[in-house]
């Protein structure tokens, strides 16, 4: 599994969502590379991961990220939110969590109204297998859409995309079933770790209810709400994301030698 190393400081593991790669952290690599030692990862099936075998499955991904990484906060975006925050519940050398539009569950249920439907994981899985491209392009649009700078954001977006190179078509259907059927709300209430949740006020995929709502079964955590922010605040609000993850971090214990 690729994991691009940059920058200087506390360790800091970047996991990004469905269908990108860890490129997508960019803008953020540029703000915190003279805080943090950061550890971008291409998750399985994805850019320069693309010919990984691991299965892009919750234990597997996290054991294997764990074994290449020190101590660290672990902030996952989206997707990359459930391997985060397995990651904090399961690994000791987690220090922190960071979830930037990312909740424990992404699919709406009775004692869970702040998600999206079911049936929007369903059609992007049976549209992959006739239209890939068309599919990937409206998941980016979702991605974008209600941000103040959705435009810039969906171009930044589209460039990424390829940049890289396309994700695995088996990796973007493995993605979608995590999406669907995962359900992380029994880790919160004794996370070993304090949590940030940075939510995009204007989420499309991600309420800030639903991050406002699992944050609240977490003990150590804090929320703050991207004002105006889409699914991928850290593109459009990089200053605003960036600063509360140096906050965040700067809250933490120091680490033992």
């Amino acid at each position: 599994m690729q994991i691009e190393v940059t920058g200087s400081g506390p360790a800091l593991v970047l996991i990004h969502g469905w269908a990108l790669h860890g490129g997508v952290f960019a803008p953020l690599v540029e703000r915190l590379a003279a805080q943090f030692e950061l550890h971008r990862v291409d998750l399985p099936g994805h850019g320069h991961s693309r010919d990984d075998a691991t299965p892009l499955r919750l234990p597997f991904v996290v054991n294997a990220i764990a074994a290449a990484t020190p101590p660290a906060v672990w902030c996952g975006w989206s997707l990359g939110g459930l391997f985060a925050l397995h990651a904090a519940a399961t690994v000791p050398k987690v220090r922190g969590l960071a979830m930037i539009a990312a909740t424990p569950r992404f699919v709406r249920g009775e004692d869970w109204p702040h998600a999206v439907e079911p049936s929007v994981f369903e059609q992007f899985g049976q549209d992959l297998a006739t239209d890939y491209r068309g599919t990937l392009e409206r998941f980016l649009a979702l991605d974008a859409m209600g941000s103040e700078h959705a435009r810039q954001e969906l171009r930044s977006l589209r460039a990424m995309l390829v940049e890289r190179g396309e994700p695995a078509p088996h990796a973007l259907q493995e993605g979608l079933r995590l999406l669907e059927g995962t359900d992380l709300r029994g880790a919160l209430p004794s996370l070993p770790v304090p949590s940030l949740w940075l939510a995009g006020q204007r989420d499309r995929l991600v309420s800030a209810r639903g991050m406002q709502a699992a944050a609240a079964l977490a003990p150590r955590s804090s929320v703050h709400v991207v004002a105006h922010g889409g699914h991928a605040p850290f593109l459009g609000h990089t200053d605003d994301v960036a600063a509360q993850l140096l906050h965040f971090v700067s809250t933490l214990p120091p680490l033992r030698n």
